[in-house]
Order: structure tokens, then C-alpha cells, then sequence
């Protein structure tokens, strides 16, 4: 009943299976809970300073700086995009992650709005030929440094 559903989300649940259920539904919102707990953790992680390449990052102070020369000061969203970017170096950030967690949304405006910060992104990181952000289609971005040139 609504009154049961609204009493749930009042006590802290944020999901919920009418019955009878579809097993296969319910499978599959075990899998997404925990992918999101997964996500959600590295998201949270309390790591402010991290190595690029030859860029540090210091998401505390929000600067960038490129082989101790004069540091760039991001803008909050800029510091916030390349810190998830950097806590998934080398691997999939996805999409959803910034947006829910930066945006606190997942539209069509905000996602244009990301699109704008990645090419900024990439715009200062152009500086270190061993460093990009690559887009993967329909999934997110992934931070590649290649370390083997360094």
C-alpha cells in the first residue's frame, strides 16, 4: 500500500518490490545497489593530492600544477571532475558518478554541462603528451596516464 512505501522511505529505504516479484528484478537491484555502494566509496575516499603524470593535483586547494611551474587554480567543478578522474586513473569513471555526485543530477543540460569541464580538463592537460581523457562511448571517461614514457 502507498502508505507502507512512504513509511519505508521515511525510515530510510530508498528502493522497494511490489509482490509478487520478478526474481530476475530483483537480481538485477542487488547488482546495482552494490555497484553503486562500490562507486560510491571510491567517490568518498578522503585522497586530495594525487600524481598526473607530471601534473599534482591538489583537490584541497584546487591546484593543478605542471612540472613545479606557476599552478593553475580549477574551479570547484573542474577540481571535483578531475579528482574522480583521478581517483579512477586508468580505469572507467563512469557518467552517472560525476553527474549524481558533482551535479546532484543526471539530465541532458547537465551532462552538456560535464561535456564543457572535459574538454577544459583536457585543455590543461594537454601540457603532458602521457596523459588524456578518453571518452567511452556510452559508459563515461577514463583518465590515461601512460606510464611508460614518464
Amino acid at each position: 500500500m502507498k502508505e507502507d512505501v512512504l513509511k519505508g522511505y521515511k525510515v530510510g529505504a530508498d528502493d522497494y518490490l511490489n509482490k509478487p516479484f520478478d526474481s530476475e528484478v530483483l537480481l538485477m537491484k542487488i547488482k546495482a545497489i552494490i555497484q553503486r555502494k562500490a562507486t560510491d566509496t571510491i567517490a568518498d575516499s578522503k585522497q586530495f593530492e594525487f600524481k598526473i603524470g607530471r601534473f599534482d593535483l591538489n583537490s584541497k586547494l584546487r591546484f593543478l600544477k605542471f612540472d613545479g611551474k606557476d599552478p593553475i587554480k580549477l574551479s570547484p567543478k573542474e577540481n571535483e571532475l578531475l579528482r574522480l578522474l583521478a581517483l579512477h586513473e586508468n580505469d572507467l569513471m563512469p557518467r552517472e558518478l560525476a553527474l549524481t555526485k558533482i551535479w546532484r543530477d543526471d539530465n541532458y543540460f547537465t551532462s552538456r554541462s560535464m561535456d564543457v569541464y572535459i574538454a577544459k580538463l583536457r585543455k590543461y592537460l594537454k601540457l603532458d603528451e602521457n596523459v588524456e581523457i578518453l571518452n567511452i562511448h556510452g559508459e563515461g571517461f577514463r583518465l590515461v596516464v601512460n606510464q611508460d614514457a614518464q
